[in-house]
């Protein structure tokens, strides 16, 4: 944590420069020193009159942010950068004569700062929080421009007591919903701890006070049992000839208070609360150390992680393990120092000079880069390049905008105005009429660009049309005006429906000619018998051996009896028939799925044939009594 420069009494802008001067000119070419000395005296020249809400000088926040970007080594225009990252609050029109003083690129930095500083941030939700992050890699262009805002946050949040306790808590959420994981996409993670603790000290004074009062409470036992182990490592390490830096902490505040929550615990009832970090020099060492850790204390199921072999989005590399030691939980890290500095510094170290005296940049593709960025090729990368790089895959094919009220929204590359107001509300949608980008009138189907402040022109007279169906990039938008056509424009054609019943027909019409295949040979053995009994049809269909249904028959192809027929299951009608040959049935939709067999009854031949057989047995009985009758008058 760099030194809280307002707590010292001495605010004389001679005196501030020496001290900063001391603490990292070594830093610097003379030139480079030169050129940060004469930043800060036009600092002055424009802020020494005034003063804070406060009572303090305005001069010494950006002396605070300067330092904080200086102890992480970055170059001389970005600690410049740090000197005016809100000089334009103060002076709006400065930016020309910055640039022709200090160079363009820290005018750049300036502007980006200033655009991020103007903006409205809302986030209700963690989606809307993660578009913000995007939304602020999709504005700048200069990603030194984020390194700034987060040296200007985290100096916001040390220095958040002489606020109200409202804004504390508005600035502590928007610092954990927005720069806490911005720092952690970057890999920045002594940034991103500290934001964290401070936010909770703000959010939640009482949880914070009790974890540091338990903390504190447990400092001499916890020292004690920390130097023992530490003892023992480097005992161990000694023997197998390996040169190790061990370093001891209790962890962070925030990182407790998110185990209490997710344990549902109070914090005196954890003991994973303490951790070690080893530094070597080589990765075949980090998994030699593993190896002799694990063989002094048992390690825990399941709590290795190996992020060398596979590292995490932002570049971290390290190895976890946690061990039981002395019946409590301890957990190690073991790390290179080169892992270590991407774990502190993360993406910033992209501008840290080597030591020595040509200062030369560490070269991109020795680094892990954020987001599993591809492999960056050329040596020679420059910083513009890599940052095209990183946005690219950061961003992928969405645009981010806002609304007047500050709420971002993401859309796909190329939509429009019309898009937008759909994904405001549907309502908003159907009405729109124009819209404004950053006050300017642009035509609705204008592609919008990344960052634009988008306000829609409404009109309740106002309704879709088949153009905007035609111009819409997004499925929801499309989804809403093809709905409100379908059911309020007679004019509307409706191709999609054309082509889905197009092919529902031509798919009705394979199954059908299908089941003619199958019941050909069928049909043409009855025809002939069905034309001999036409005069017993009763008239009736017949759906297997049952007559009982409500049936209508078709008035496009009016079947008789002896004619090859179909059915289907209809709506309100029972069951429809039709002749087999019918081009009416061949289009009826879902034909496939509500198709029926059916048949003429012909139940009437069967009655004949009964009454014939009865009348015939009858006539035999008569027969047999005559003849029996004869018999009996002969024998007489």
């Amino acid at each position: 944590m760099s030194e809280k420069i307002d707590e010292v009494v001495e605010t004389d802008p001679e005196i501030l420069i020496s001290q900063f001067s001391k603490k990292f000119s070594e830093n610097y070419t003379p030139e480079e020193w030169k050129k940060i000395q004469s930043a800060w005296d036009y600092l002055i020249s424009k802020t020494s009159e005034l003063k804070r809400k406060c009572g303090k000088p305005y001069y010494l926040h950006p002396l605070r942010v300067a330092t904080i970007l200086a102890e992480k080594n970055l170059g001389a225009d970005t600690i410049i950068a740090g000197f005016f990252h809100n000089i334009l609050d103060v002076d709006n029109d400065c930016l020309p004569e910055i640039e022709k003083k200090f160079g363009k690129e820290i005018a750049v930095i300036c502007n980006g700062t200033a655009k991020i500083t103007g903006l409205k941030i809302n986030s209700t939700s963690l989606h809307q929080a993660d578009s913000i992050r995007k939304m602020l890699f999709a504005m700048v262009d200069d990603i030194r421009v984020i390194l700034v805002k987060l040296a200007d946050r985290l100096d916001r949040m040390r220095n958040l007591k002489f606020v109200s306790a409202q804004a504390q808590r508005a600035v502590a959420k928007e610092v954990i919903d927005i720069w806490c994981p911005l720092a952690s996409r970057l890999g920045m993670s002594d940034v991103k701890s500290e934001m964290e603790d401070l936010s909770l000290k703000y959010s939640n004074p009482e949880v914070f006070q009790q974890i540091k009062s338990i903390v504190a409470q447990k400092k001499a036992e916890r020292s004690e049992y920390l130097n023992n182990a530490v003892k023992k490592i480097y005992t161990a390490t000694e023997k197998a000839g390996i040169t190790v830096n061990i370093t001891s902490r209790a962890k962070h505040f925030y990182s407790i208070y998110q185990k209490m929550r997710k344990r549902n615990k109070e914090p005196g009832e954890l003991y994973d609360l303490l951790a070690l970090r080893i530094i070597c020099n080589t990765e075949s060492e980090c998994y030699t150390l593993i190896g002799i850790v694990h063989g002094l204390w048992k390690p825990m199921e399941g709590r290795f992680k190996d992020y060398i072999a596979m590292p995490k989005a932002n570049g971290y590399q390290s190895l976890h393990t946690t061990v039981i030691c002395e019946g409590k939980p301890l957990e190690i890290q073991i790390r290179t120092q080169e892992m270590h500095s991407i774990a502190e510094h993360g993406v910033a170290s992209h501008w840290l000079y080597k030591k020595g005296t040509n200062h030369d940049m560490v070269k991109a593709e020795d680094l892990s880069i954020i987001n599993q960025l591809r492999a960056l090729r050329n040596e020679d990368l420059s910083d513009e390049k890599f940052f095209a790089e990183l946005k690219s895959d950061l961003l992928g094919d969405s645009i981010y905008v806002f609304t007047p009220k500050g709420d971002v929204k993401e859309l796909p590359a190329g939509a429009n105005a019309i898009d937008f107001a759909y994904a405001i509300h549907s309502g908003i949608g159907e009405k729109v009429v124009g819209a404004k980008a950053d006050g300017k009138i642009i035509p609705l189907t204008q592609p919008l660009k990344n960052t634009q402040i988008i306000e829609i022109l409404t009109n309740p007279q106002a309704h879709p049309t088949q153009s905007q169906l035609q111009a819409v990039k997004t499925s929801k938008a499309r989804q809403k005006i093809h709905s409100w056509l379908v059911e309020n424009d007679p004019t509307f054609i409706d191709k999609e429906a054309q082509e889905k019943r197009e092919a529902e027909i031509a798919a009705n019409t394979l199954y059908s000619k299908k089941i003619a295949e199958e019941n050909s040979a069928e049909r043409k053995r009855k025809a002939a018998l069905k034309k001999q009994q036409s005069q017993n049809f009763t008239g009736r269909i017949r759906i297997e051996n049952d007559t009982n249904f409500l049936v209508t028959i078709a008035q496009c192809c009016k079947p008789v009896p002896g004619d090859p027929i179909v059915g289907y299951v209809s709506h309100s009608r029972g069951i429809t028939v039709h002749r087999a040959d019918c081009l009416t049935f061949l289009r009826i939709p879902a034909i496939q799925e509500r198709s029926v067999a059916v048949e003429w009854d012909t139940s009437a031949d069967k009655k004949q044939e009964k009454k014939d057989k009865l009348l015939e047995q009858n006539r035999e009985k008569s027969r047999q009594k005559q003849i029996e009758k004869n018999q009996y008058k002969k024998q007489r």
